[in-house]
């Protein structure tokens, strides 16, 4: 039964410019109010729950301070967005998050003027923030009428680097901009780092914007030749309560760390920095993930991300299912591989659950490393292990690893090192949309010299690259699986290595042959059954590599066929692109044999489930045999 709870003050609220009007003692009341809604909202539509909990006061005390869309207030990462959504004007649709033709699970700015940046990776709001900071100071014409720039930074952004280049570049040019770092002691995991550590240390100590106050106050009532001394002890008072601040080294003033769920507090810090501050100003804003929701705070992530569920208990309807994820079958077959080679270690940049390796870490902690939401570090972190001998599979999504492609061209490529990178979520994962698809590592991984690039057909296949990887010592090496649950093969307890560059012919036929690599396979299949009935039985091979390509076995199928098609679940320029590359080079297309490639098209996929975003993509069993109907002329 679905649960929608009374919301008096809430039902109030259709724009920011509302929460104007209330007092402190009704915006707790909102607050409150604002917190089930989220809670209601997500039990309906599944998304990401704990992070936007977390935020609740924050979000109400930030839009009934500043003053949005004039305001721009940018939130990193976007799924802590679903309050603020809420209270700009999006409430009548909150309950289409993530679906086909409904809101964005993120900030995305073609949605509403208060999403002033889109965010649905992490770690960019500062750098935006300031760009818009400058663009407004500059009198830029898009920033006409701008006032303030917010960046809110949180659920474990600042571990990036990219934080601290932004960080660095407005001190530098002290312009008025508010940062508030949104501090829940989480990400998608718990926090791994020395940030994570000194965050830890700084909230532990005394709170100590009073005691700056305070001193600032009593500094100013001194004689002018006692100022200079009185400022160096407030600072050296300062920092033996808490250690100092690198924020303030960055140039930043530091304010905090406050009770981000205290929204008297809240309401007091922020009035007090937007009427005082002059340039850059950090606000360290401490947080609960999952904060007022018993089973999000009782859960291992925080309920950071969660499927439809039971407002009232919390409970999420188990699949029925037996079969296993893609995920999970290539932790158990690293873990497997792991136990009788100790050089094999698994590194993952703040996805342990996500990509599996939580699993591997309870078998081998000493051999597992988490290094923060840093895939750029990730990656050359992995290169060196590398380089001393070791075996390192880097688990990272397809749309996560383009954050490290400069790493990977420079640091592992070029000096051939045997990095063995495990991408998961690859082609279109459904729901978080175009953001979070895999659509462009085959063509990036692919145009890589010295690279091996596979793609598993069915968990099954995937089991074999993961043997197949461990046995690769003198390249680098990528292998590719979807999200989501196999496809039910029979699975063997260890996969057998597959001589790399080898294709696997499924069976042959006549007339066209389909050259498949990944996951589209079963698609194939399925699409071959039905072109029994038009007299054409195709040749279909899982292709495997992408890089190298079984050039033997393609140039024989095409002398042997009128047509072959390629299919893959990626953009232009890939497993196709070097297909085609190869063919034209044999001189085959000389002779009027007939080639297509079925890629992903040249746009961005809205969020819908996968089936849907691959129907939009021509890409399911009905559209292959329209496409094999349509080159060999036959009319249906």
């Amino acid at each position: 039964m679905k649960y929608r709870p009374k919301t008096p003050l809430l039902d109030r609220i259709q724009t920011p410019d509302d929460l104007k009007g209330l007092s402190d003692l009704e915006l707790r009341a909102l607050a409150d109010e604002l917190r089930l809604e989220t809670i209601s909202a997500v039990s309906e539509t599944g998304g990401h729950l704990g992070a936007g909990l977390g935020v609740v006061e924050l979000t109400v005390a930030l839009h009934s301070i500043f003053d949005a869309p004039k305001d721009q207030i940018i939130w990193d990462v976007g799924h802590q967005t679903y309050p603020h959504k809420i209270l700009t004007g999006r409430r009548d649709r909150i309950r289409t998050l993530r679906a086909k033709g409904g809101l964005s699970g993120f900030t995305k700015r073609s949605e509403s003027p208060y999403d002033p940046f889109g965010a649905a990776h992490s770690s960019t709001s500062i750098s935006a923030a300031l760009g818009m900071a400058v663009a407004r100071d500059l009198g830029g014409v898009t920033a006409t009428g701008l006032g303030d720039c917010v960046a809110v930074i949180g659920d474990g952004a600042i571990s990036a680097g990219m934080a601290y280049e932004a960080l660095n570049n407005a001190g530098y040019l002290n312009k008025r901009l508010f940062v508030i770092l949104n501090d829940n002691d989480m990400s998608i995991s718990p926090p791994v780092g020395a940030m994570s550590s000194y965050l830890t240390r700084l909230y532990s100590g005394q709170p100590f914007q009073d005691l700056k106050s305070m001193a600032k106050e009593a500094v100013s009532l001194l004689p002018e030749p006692f100022k200079e001394g009185a400022r160096r002890a407030k600072d050296a008072v300062k920092g033996l309560t808490v250690g100092g601040t690198i924020f303030e080294d960055f140039g930043f003033s530091y304010v905090g760390p406050i009770d981000g769920h205290d929204l008297e507090q809240l309401l007091s810090v922020l009035r007090t920095v937007k009427n005082r501050a002059d340039g850059p100003t950090l606000i360290h804003v401490c947080t609960k993930k999952g904060k007022g929701y018993a089973p999000a705070e009782n859960s291992a992530d925080k309920g950071h991300a969660t499927s439809k569920f039971d407002f009232e208990t919390g409970e999420v309807a188990k699949s029925s299912s037996n079969v296993p994820t893609y995920t999970k079958v290539f932790a158990e077959s690293l873990i497997s591989a792991a136990e009788n080679d100790n050089k094999i270690v698994a590194i993952t940049a703040a996805m342990p659950d996500g990509t599996g390796l939580s699993l591997f870490k309870n078998m081998f902690p000493n051999r597992c490393f988490d290094v923060g939401i840093a895939e750029q570090h990730a990656v050359t972190f992995s290169a060196g292990l590398a380089a001393a001998g070791m075996k390192p599979f880097c688990a990272i999504y397809s749309t996560f690893l383009q954050r490290g492609y400069d790493q990977i061209v420079h640091d592992v490529a070029l000096q051939k090192l045997p990095v063995r990178f495990a991408i998961d979520r690859a082609g279109l994962v459904g729901s978080d949309g175009p953001s979070h698809a895999g659509a462009f590592d085959i063509a990036f991984l692919s145009n890589l010299p010295n690279m091996v690039v596979m793609a598993a057909s069915d968990e099954a296949e995937l089991k074999k690259m993961v043997a197949t990887a461990v046995e690769i010592n003198d390249r680098p090496s990528a292998f590719r699986f979807p999200r989501g649950e196999g496809v039910g093969v029979e699975l063997s307890l260890y996969g057998e290595v597959i001589e790399v560059g080898k294709a696997n012919v499924i069976c042959e036929g006549n007339r066209v042959a389909i050259l498949s690599f990944g996951t589209r396979l079963l698609e194939v299949q399925r699409a071959a059954e039905e072109l029994i009935a038009f007299g054409i039985q195709p040749t279909i091979i899982d292709a495997r590599f992408a890089k190298p390509l079984d050039q033997d076995l393609i140039f024989r199928i095409a002398k042997g066929h009128e047509a072959l098609i390629t299919i893959e679940e990626g953009a232009i320029g890939g497993f196709g692109s070097h297909v085609a590359h190869y063919l034209s080079e044999k001189g085959v297309f000389d002779k009027g044999f007939i080639f297509r490639s079925i890629v992903l098209p040249d746009v961005f996929i809205d969020q819908a489930s996968p089936k849907e975003m691959y129907d939009v993509a021509v890409m399911n069993a009905p559209h292959i045999r329209d496409k094999v109907l349509q080159i060999l002329g036959i009319k249906t």
